[in-house]
């Protein structure tokens, strides 16, 4: 099957359920997607809404479906919470191993570490919850020293390690819990079949996306997304994009075909939705002589984006008074202009 780099961008829209059928609740979006980047809180949940319109992503989290920890290349991102200790059991070893000498120049040796564990885990224990701050405050009190970068990278050892995760939102704040008694029905499928689960679930959610993409997206070695994209292959379709293997979900075509005026139609995405972030490579929907004026400077900061026939045109932001304050990359056709000052 061949499909042209044109319909890429819609084909994805409707994956992600950014344009078609959304789902009734937050924690459905989340799961579709398997996991989605959270480092922006805000943009995050407007992402989440996107894909679910009448979803409550605080209550969803406060209910203990969806939880936010480190799950995919040391990012924050959401997950079900069912789906995040496997979810690390694939990924968190090697995102530990990477990060092993900056932990060493921070003078985090095992001691160190096991003492904040310690003191978390009496914490926490029965119930409890502590925001990121109150974290921070009990490791100084208890001679553990945040100073610097030391409290981060002792929350993210933490947490790639399945100890705690985020879970729910208090007094406006979200609060850290033991993951073992916030998450009640963990799954635990086997490395082959989490792997596949895996693989299948990113090209459902993400596709038509390449091998190379799925491997970006999960930081998973070049071994681990082989067998996970040879097993989930008998559920998937192959197209050829210019010359390139891509895999989907074999209804994607069908969505679209249901869905097309929404997909060709414009889209307000916060900065690092999974449109963007969901691909290591980002030429079918984004011109590279742009990438930059939605990372200025490549700093890391994604841009809120604006979407038309499935590519990115534009950034955007909202103004004083609420409105959408849209600047092209070159000029917005007429209707574009239109869809833009009703939002």
């Amino acid at each position: 099957m061949t499909t042209t780099i044109e319909q890429v961008g819609p084909l994805r829209l409707v994956a992600q359920r950014v344009a078609g059928p959304g789902f009734a609740t937050a924690a459905e979006a989340v799961r579709w997607m398997t996991a989605m980047q959270a480092q922006d809180p805000r943009g995050a949940a407007e992402s989440v809404l996107l894909r679910a319109a009448g979803g409550d992503v605080a209550a969803a989290f406060t209910a203990g479906e969806i939880v936010k920890s480190w799950p995919m290349r040391g990012t924050l991102h959401l997950t079900a919470a069912e789906d995040l200790q496997w979810i690390l059991g694939l990924t968190s070893a090697r995102t530990l191993r990477a990060a092993a000498s900056r932990k060493a120049g921070l003078g985090l040796d095992d001691t160190t570490i096991g003492q904040a564990r310690d003191l978390l885990i009496e914490a926490l224990t029965g119930g409890r919850s502590l925001p990121r701050a109150g974290l921070m405050a009990l490791w100084d009190t208890g001679g553990v020293s945040t100073a610097g970068q030391r409290g981060y990278h002792l929350l993210w050892d933490c947490a790639l390690t399945a100890l705690v995760c985020f879970g729910p939102v208090r007094d406006g704040e979200h609060h850290l819990v033991l993951a073992d008694e916030w998450i009640t029905t963990p799954r635990r499928p086997g490395r082959e079949e989490a792997l596949a689960e895996l693989a299948l679930r990113y090209f459902r959610s993400h596709g038509p996306a390449t091998a190379r993409d799925f491997a970006r997206w999960t930081g998973l070695l070049a071994g681990d997304c082989r067998t996970g994209i040879a097993a989930a292959r008998p559920s998937l379709t192959a197209v050829n994009i210019d010359g390139v293997e891509h895999l989907m979900d074999p209804a994607t075509p069908d969505l679209l075909a249901a869905h097309r005026r929404d997909a060709h139609g414009v889209h307000l995405l916060p900065g690092f939705d999974e449109f963007i972030l969901g691909y290591g490579e980002r030429g079918a929907v984004l011109d590279p002589e742009f990438a930059q004026l939605i990372v200025p400077g490549n700093n890391g900061m994604f841009r809120p984006t604006v979407i038309d026939h499935g590519r990115v045109t534009g950034v955007w932001k909202r103004g004083r008074t609420g409105a959408v304050d849209a600047t092209p990359f070159t000029a917005f056709p007429d209707r574009v202009t239109k869809a833009l000052a009703v939002r």
